[in-house]
C-alpha cells in the first residue's frame, strides 16, 4: 500500500490479548528464573522501564528481545515462538490478514493515485509521509512505522520472488514529498528496482488521458500460490480484506483495464528518468 494502510499499529491505549499474553509470559519466566526486572534489563541491554513496559503489555516486545529473553530465561522456545505474533502487532487488525498473505503471495498488484507504492518507497520518502500525517504522529511512532514498512519490503527480494505489478499516476512522479532531493532519490530508486528486478513491472498512468478505469480510487490485489485471489479496500480510517470472488474479480478486471490504458513499462521508465533529471 501507499501511505494509509501501513500506519503500523505500535503502542495502543488498550493492549491486545496477544500482547497481554506475551507480557505475562515474560513476567512468569523471569520470576521463575529468580531474576529481578533490573537483572533482566541489564543482561538484555534495555532499560528497566522498557522491560517493565513489555511485561505490562504497554509496549510491543521486539524480535531481538524475545529471542534473547528466551535464552536468558530458559523458556525453551516459548518466547521465541511469540515473535511472529508480535511482528503482526505492528499492523492494524484489519491489515494483519493482508500482511500474512503478502509474505507468501505468488503475485501482488496495485494502482496508486497519490503516492508511490509502499514496497517501492525509500526510507526518507516514507518518513516524510508519516511526518505529514494528520493528526501528527510522535517521533517514536514514526520510527516504528517506518521500520514496519521497511520489513515488508522483503517481499520484493524473497526467493522465489512474486510477480509484482504497479500502475502509478503521473502526478505522483512530480509531487515533491519531503522536498525535491527526497523525491529525486525516490524516482531513481524506482528505476533501480525496475532495472534490477525482472519480476517487477511499473507503469505510469498519463495525466492527459481520456480513458481511466481507476477513478474510483486505489486498488490492491494479491494471488496466492494456490490460486486464490484477494483484494484490499483502503479507507481513510481503516481498511478491509476482500475475499468475495465476485468483488475481487471486478477489481481484477479494473486493474487489467488500467494496465492497458497506462504507458508501457519501457515508456514509463523513460518518463520517470526524465522527471528525476528535472529535479
Amino acid at each position: 500500500m501507499g501511505e494509509k494502510t501501513t500506519t503500523e499499529r505500535t503502542d495502543t491505549a488498550v493492549p491486545s490479548p496477544a500482547r497481554r499474553l506475551v507480557g505475562g509470559l515474560l513476567k512468569n519466566f523471569r520470576e521463575r528464573s529468580g531474576m529481578s526486572r533490573k537483572d533482566v534489563a541489564g543482561r538484555l541491554l534495555v532499560s528497566e522501564s522498557l522491560a517493565g513496559a513489555y511485561e505490562r503489555a504497554e509496549r510491543i516486545p521486539t524480535s531481538t528481545y524475545l529471542d534473547d529473553a528466551d535464552s536468558l530465561l530458559d523458556a525453551r522456545g516459548a518466547l521465541k515462538s511469540c515473535i511472529p505474533l508480535m511482528e503482526e502487532e505492528k499492523y492494524p487488525p484489519t491489515f494483519v490478514g493482508w500482511v500474512r498473505l503478502e509474505k507468501t503471495a505468488a503475485s501482488v498488484s496495485a494502482y496508486e493515485a497519490s503516492v508511490f507504492p509502499g514496497m517501492l518507497q525509500t526510507e526518507d520518502y516514507m518518513r516524510a509521509l508519516y511526518e505529514e500525517r494528520v493528526p501528527q504522529l510522535t517521533a517514536d511512532r514514526i520510527e516504528k512505522d517506518v521500520m514496519g514498512r521497511l520489513e515488508r519490503q522483503a517481499l520484493l527480494t524473497r526467493t522465489p520472488p512474486p510477480m509484482v505489478g504497479y500502475v502509478i499516476e503521473e502526478s505522483v512522479l512530480g509531487r515533491p514529498i519531503g522536498g525535491r532531493e527526497v523525491q529525486r532519490k525516490q524516482l531513481l530508486h524506482v528505476l533501480e528496482c525496475v532495472r534490477a528486478m525482472h519480476h517487477l513491472r511499473v507503469q505510469v498512468m498519463p495525466t492527459e488521458t481520456r480513458e481511466h478505469a481507476g477513478l474510483q480510487g486505489a486498488t490492491y490485489l494479491l494471488s496466492t500460490a494456490e490460486g486464490r485471489n484477494f483484494a484490499y479496500d483502503e479507507g481513510q480510517i481503516s481498511g478491509r480484506l476482500i475475499s468475495n470472488p465476485l468483488e475481487v474479480n471486478q477489481l481484477i478486471d479494473r486493474f487489467g483495464a488500467l494496465r492497458a490504458q497506462a504507458l508501457t513499462p519501457r515508456a514509463s521508465a523513460e518518463l520517470i528518468e526524465r522527471m528525476a533529471g528535472q529535479l
